[in-house]
């Protein structure tokens, strides 16, 4: 997507600037490309500095309810130091790494309702400013998908996804939120909870995989949710997928001692209604029931159209 937008705070006359980002999803961990396209105005300026900030839409629970807003949780500054002429245009190339942790937006080219972002500051001669946020599309690593597919496989099903703001103790967690996906739980488990949550916290060597059962699921009870903690490498290959993650579930609903105490800060999924029906492919069969792919869409458009507003 190419966004344009004149730069109200550098005054009329300004330059402006577009800013283009490579076709495709990218990977967490991976690397984020594309140009930043600079055309001058009715004078010539100097450039102090191009950043890039990655933001996304996450969701924080307090004493007094629910609220959702914005989190800039990497910056990169791609260009500047340099003088830009009257009516120039100029292309500034960048190539950053996103972060291990960044969440997942869609599965098998179904979206989730997550809402992340690259937005572009320009300062020019000490005035700076913000122009719009240009949507980012993230899809899963490897042993996600794997992680994702095995789960499909086993009877689980996609109920929703979300980024909730806190950290969850005992991991190590590096941003300052976590995505949670919600599922529905397979008939072999759905003795034990109502529903699960999973969060991928990825990393260089691997990944961490938290999973909880929620708490209002029969015998568990108690006022804690169980949680267990699990740890696999990025390397998928000769892994019976099925059998491990099966596993894991067994573990949980075995013992509530893996890992419990008050929960990290979160609520049982953000309820965007997107779901997504499991099936012999995994859980990104289709999309159903609640919003269909063009009102998460819609959804994500709203956020960035009033994201300047709200910050």
């Amino acid at each position: 997507m190419v966004f344009k937008r004149l730069l109200g705070s550098l005054g009329v006359g300004g330059p402006t600037v577009d800013t283009v980002l490579d076709p495709g999803a990218v990977l967490p961990g991976g690397t984020l490309s594309g140009e930043v396209r600079l055309a001058g105005g009715s004078a010539s300026v100097d450039i102090d500095h191009i950043t890039l900030e990655l933001v996304a839409r996450v969701e924080a629970e307090h004493e007094d309810g629910e609220s959702e807003g914005s989190v800039v949780f990497e910056r990169f500054t791609v260009g500047g130091g340099f003088r830009l002429g009257e009516g120039e245009g100029r292309a500034v190339r960048f190539d950053v790494p996103l972060p291990w942790e960044t969440p997942v937006t869609e599965l098998y080219g179904q979206p989730l309702g997550i809402v992340l972002g690259v937005r572009t500051e320009l300062a020019v001669t000490g005035a700076r400013d913000k122009g719009d946020l240009d949507p980012l599309a993230v899809r899963p690593l490897p042993v996600q998908e794997a992680v994702l597919e095995a789960l499909g496989q086993l009877g689980f099903g996609f109920r929703s996804a979300d980024l909730e703001y806190g950290r969850i103790g005992g991991t190590g967690q590096q941003l300052p939120f976590y995505q949670e996906i919600e599922l529905t739980p397979a008939p072999q488990y759905a003795h034990g909870a109502g529903e699960f949550e999973l969060t991928f916290l990825a990393h260089p060597g691997g990944m961490e995989v938290v999973v909880e059962a929620d708490k209002r699921g029969g015998f568990l009870g108690g006022g804690h949710d169980a949680l267990g903690r699990f740890t696999v490498s990025h390397d998928v290959a000769g892994v019976d997928w099925n059998t491990l993650v099966d596993g894991w579930f067994r573990q949980l609903l075995q013992s509530r001692s893996v890992y419990a105490e008050p929960h990290h800060g979160s609520r049982p999924g953000m309820g965007m209604g997107t779901a997504v029906a499991a099936g012999a492919a995994g859980l990104a069969v289709g999309v159903v029931g609640g919003l269909v792919a063009a009102e998460v869409v819609d959804e994500v458009g709203d956020f960035f159209e009033g994201d300047d507003e709200e910050d």
